[in-house]
């Protein structure tokens, strides 16, 4: 039987939904406004700072569809899976999403706010590995587990976690790239000029590699903690 929620709990979960709705309702209006503006913008590349073309219009709409999607997957897990998501982890979650999608894409934060792609992409490694943590504690702490796994195990599962997050992000760039025709990768400059070589990797590569160090930095401190944890737990045995 579950235990009843304390007021504090039951306001943490009543933000969250209100924090998705929210999320959910600019998501929803920005793809109309992008669909709206793809009939008046020019094809082709802009020579103009700040001027939307054709495809980036596509790429507004593509990631803020993606997101609208997205915003359920926390619950989706939860309910299929039955691991619980702290609620102030899914609240983050939400926020990465508004600051990823909405001020990044729509609101060109991505070309306005110097390092906003690198502040995202170590903040986005950061949950991920902290996400890590709560999936292998969960099935650590399971009634019917069948060894005891090492604070080392945890932590290495979590980077690994974080680490392939983030490598199939890369992907979902690059096949976008691709088939839609957009510039995730940043392959080309604002002038159209298509990079080559070791230039044409910088963008992707600078990603993978903070995603590596962000997640790097959450699992040290775990690993820490569990260490501590283990210590404490083993002194309070003998």
């Amino acid at each position: 039987m579950k235990e009843k929620l304390s007021q504090k709990e039951l306001r943490m979960k009543k933000r969250k939904t209100r924090y998705a709705q929210i999320l959910l309702v600019l998501l929803g209006l920005s793809v109309f406004y992008a669909a709206y503006m793809f009939t008046q913008a020019p094809s082709g590349v802009s020579n103009k700072a700040h001027e939307y073309v054709k495809s980036d219009y596509i790429l507004m709409i593509l990631q803020c569809s993606v997101g609208f999607v997205v915003v359920f997957l926390p619950s989706q897990v939860e309910k299929r899976f039955g691991v619980e998501i702290p609620d102030i982890m899914e609240i983050i979650y939400f926020v990465f999403l508004f600051c990823a999608i909405y001020l990044g894409e729509v609101q060109n934060f991505y070309y306005v706010v110097p390092y906003w792609d690198n502040i995202l992409h170590a903040f986005s490694a950061a949950m991920l590995g902290a996400l890590g943590f709560v999936v292998v504690n969960f099935f650590n702490n399971k009634d019917n587990k069948i060894i005891e796994l090492s604070p080392f195990f945890v932590s290495f599962f979590a980077l690994g976690f974080a680490t392939i997050c983030g490598v199939i992000w890369e992907v979902y760039e690059y096949l976008a790239d691709h088939i839609l025709g957009t510039n995730m990768q940043k392959f080309m400059t604002a002038t159209g000029e298509i990079l080559t070589g070791h230039a044409a990797l910088a963008d992707t590569m600078e990603d993978i590699m903070i995603n590596f160090m962000g997640a790097l930095v959450i699992v040290t401190l775990g690993y820490i903690h569990l260490k501590n944890v283990q210590r404490k737990n083993q002194l309070e045995s003998k």
